[in-house]
């Protein structure tokens, strides 16, 4: 074997390995290069003089040595989080205000959750949700009424950082006797006679009338509800159709109130992204907490996948 230990930089590669299925995700992900990525994964392939991975597939899959590594590094990577976490505790104090604001109504199905776990890590750090639902939730990061904004799209602003958060899948829901429960795909066309039941807000924060139907000219009547329930009783009950993220939808299709249906030959997905201020990335608490949205998301949501 070659004299190069391994390092934690090398486990913490390992696991954005296995989260993302590709090199160069993970190195966007770890703020290198993919060649430096690549350098670093040759240099552990070196010491243990074997493959990590089966370079042609796709996504990445790991040898059996590279498994081996894998399961040392989600037995150690945890530890080594928590015990930086309490140094930074002991040094710089564990009080702090994160305050969260939302533009998406159903991020409470993920953030409620990843909340309760953060809370007994930093017990003294005060944790909000800025109330209300916000279509320009970076314009609160910047006026310094919120410290972490959800957002759905990357919009380059001085002074703002994004972080990835996950890719989700979102399906057609209609009722079970409704014509296009027959159709396994549904097209942009299919929604031209249909009333689109959707939440209040505008078109260009809909990911359905921004990617499929304003490109096909397509205009349906619309029908409008705060809550994900009524949306979900308004659908059932024939009043028209909706699209909602498959992990919201997944229980009452469970008690087949409704059914879900593919949008386009190729998924359509949204996304999300934590947005803070530049200056608060020296704040371990807010990084922590980002850390776990998608870690407590990928663990307890179906149809989640990494950006």
């Amino acid at each position: 074997m070659q004299s190069t230990a391994i390092e934690f930089k090398h486990l913490k590669t390992l696991l954005m390995l296995a989260e993302t299925g590709t090199v160069s995700t993970a190195a966007q992900r770890l703020f290198v290069t993919q060649s430096a990525l690549s350098h670093q994964i040759r240099s552990l392939e070196d010491y243990f003089q074997t493959s990590l991975f089966e370079r042609k597939s796709s996504p990445l899959k790991f040898t059996p040595a590279g498994e081996r590594l894998l399961r040392l590094a989600k037995d150690i990577m945890p530890l080594v989080s928590e015990a930086e976490r309490d140094i930074t505790q002991i040094v710089e104090g564990d009080a702090g205000e994160l305050r969260v604001a939302v533009e998406c109504h159903t991020c409470f199905d993920w953030l409620m959750p990843a909340m309760d776990f953060f809370r007994p890590l930093w017990p003294r750090v005060e944790l909000d949700i800025v109330s209300g639902f916000h279509t320009d939730p970076v314009g609160l990061l910047l006026s310094h009424r919120a410290d972490l904004a959800i957002v759905s799209e990357v919009e380059e602003q001085t002074g703002i950082h994004y972080m990835p958060l996950f890719s989700y899948e979102m399906v057609g829901i209609c009722a079970k006797d409704h014509p296009l429960a027959s159709r396994a795909i549904w097209k942009a066309e299919d929604f031209a006679q249909e009333t689109l039941i959707t939440y209040p807000v505008p078109d260009d924060m809909l990911d359905l009338m921004r990617k499929v139907l304003v490109p096909a000219g397509i205009n349906p009547t619309r029908r409008h509800s705060e809550l994900t329930i009524a949306i979900i009783q308004l659908v059932a009950s024939r009043r028209g159709v909706a699209t909602l993220p498959y992990w919201t939808v997944m229980p009452y299709l469970e008690k087949g109130y409704v059914v879900a249906r593919q949008i386009g030959d190729e998924p359509l997905r949204s996304e999300l992204y934590a947005a803070i201020r530049e200056s608060a990335l020296d704040k371990k608490y807010l990084l922590d907490f980002t850390h776990i949205v998608r870690e407590q998301s990928f663990a307890n949501l179906s149809g989640l996948s990494p950006l």
